[in-house]
């Protein structure tokens, strides 16, 4: 009962409004702004971000059919095939213009390119394995994955798989969408991974 005492206190402090501001004065005096609430009206930056809506966007969705990298995501999920593409990172091409093409939606509403990625985000939750595992590179075919990726999951971490690399970009582009879109459909993808990730690594786990 007395070591209880002191926590409560303790609580107690960390609780009041006075702490708390305190530590709010301490900390960096310019705070990040997502890009939800930032607007743009000049005569420098809003061209390009619409020529980055109109052109570079879709060439970017465009090249990542073209070159298999969506292949590999469906092929994943049909556990059937042989790895397309030619890196084992290839998969965040396809992240990378998710993130990309959800800050443009906010700017640009697309009701089409928003249609576009729910499609594209339902072959990636189809190629996710049901504990979170997310990587075409394996996946496709457990028997012989990437020779970068190693025989078993994360043993090559360190060295080339990518397999982190690989699930931090999936996180950028779920948060994007979803500050972008409110929808929780790669979040969800997202969340599921990193659960597997936490479980994998840390403290008495996997370093």
């Amino acid at each position: 009962m007395k070591r209880f005492l002191p926590s409560l206190a303790l609580l107690g402090l960390l609780s009041s409004p006075g702490f708390a501001q305190s530590i709010k004065r301490s900390d960096y005096p310019i705070q990040a702004v997502s890009f939800t609430k930032v607007k743009l009206a000049d005569n420098f930056w809003l061209p390009r971000l619409k020529t980055n809506t109109d052109v570079t966007i879709p060439a970017s969705f465009q090249r990542c059919e073209a070159t298999s990298r969506v292949k590999n995501f469906e092929m994943a999920a049909a556990k059937s095939g042989k790895f397309a593409t030619i890196f084992p990172f290839d998969d965040t091409d396809i992240y990378k213009t998710i993130e990309g093409a959800s800050y443009s939606l906010k700017l640009y509403p697309d009701e089409k390119l928003d249609e576009y990625m729910d499609e594209l985000i339902k072959k990636v939750a189809a190629a996710q394995e049901p504990d979170g595992y997310l990587y075409t590179a394996r996946t496709i075919d457990p028997a012989h994955p990437h020779e970068w990726a190693g025989p078993e999951r994360w043993v090559k971490e360190r060295e080339l798989s990518h397999e982190l690399y690989n699930s931090g970009h999936l996180y950028e582009a779920a948060v994007a969408h979803y500050e972008a879109t409110g929808k929780k459909n790669l979040l969800t993808i997202a969340l599921k991974n990193a659960d597997l990730v936490c479980s994998v690594f840390g403290p008495g786990k996997r370093g």
